[in-house]
């Protein structure tokens, strides 16, 4: 039987089905279904269940743009912290986030970079930019980040113009909240600030201004 699929023509060969939102799968044939489906740009195994983004909102992807930013501006001077947007993520089980950015440490964290170049454990800070609360980001992707290790991670909540930062505290989240001046220091990365008010209004040079504050 093997020599039979061999020998049959490229052309003929059926495809294994399409990443569909739903779907459950192991890590193995998810992994092996996106191979073979290179148009899909970003799908994710959480607990198994199949996560698929059909298009990204120009609303989404201009916040994603300011949060890449900010991160980016933040690690041009530390060469021991790496940015990583949109890159997937191997974490214990059937669990393949794609987190819309993250920060790790090169050396000495939570994660690596495998031979395949993904990320393989937790990096140590994740920031996903959700539509609202109702998004699986703050429900089976916040369990997940918090049960695998994840020492930070932060949702922007578009619609509802809020953000919510956690910060793991024996082995549990913990919401922080802003300080006077309206800013959010990560316990991670020192120095790593955000001013929260002026990332949900759009002011990038205000966020970017933040970092550089004594």
């Amino acid at each position: 039987m093997a020599s039979l699929l061999a020998e049959r023509p490229p052309e003929t060969r059926r495809l294994p089905p399409e990443l569909k939102s739903g779907d459950r799968l192991t890590r193995e044939e998810f992994e092996r279904r996106w191979d073979l489906h290179p148009e899909i740009k970003r799908a994710e195994l959480i607990e198994g269940e199949v996560f698929v983004d059909v298009s990204v909102s120009s609303d989404h992807g201009d916040a994603h743009g300011d949060v890449v930013a900010w991160a980016k501006t933040y690690c041009a001077t530390r060469r021991g912290c790496q940015v990583i947007d949109n890159g997937t993520v191997r974490l214990p089980a059937d669990n393949d986030p794609q987190p819309d950015v993250l920060i790790r440490r090169r050396q000495g964290g939570g994660s690596q970079i495998g031979a395949d170049r993904n990320v393989q454990g937790p990096p140590e800070l994740v920031f996903e930019v959700a539509a609202s609360s109702a998004a699986y980001d703050l429900h089976a992707k916040l369990r997940l980040y918090e049960r695998s290790g994840v020492l930070e991670y932060a949702v922007w909540q578009l619609y509802e113009e809020r953000l919510d930062w956690f910060r793991l505290v024996d082995g549990a989240y913990v919401a922080v909240e802003p300080d006077a001046k309206g800013i959010i220091e990560s316990s991670v990365f020192p120095g790593l600030r955000l001013k929260v008010l002026a990332l949900l209004e759009g002011d990038l040079a205000t966020v970017l201004a933040s970092l550089s504050q004594d």
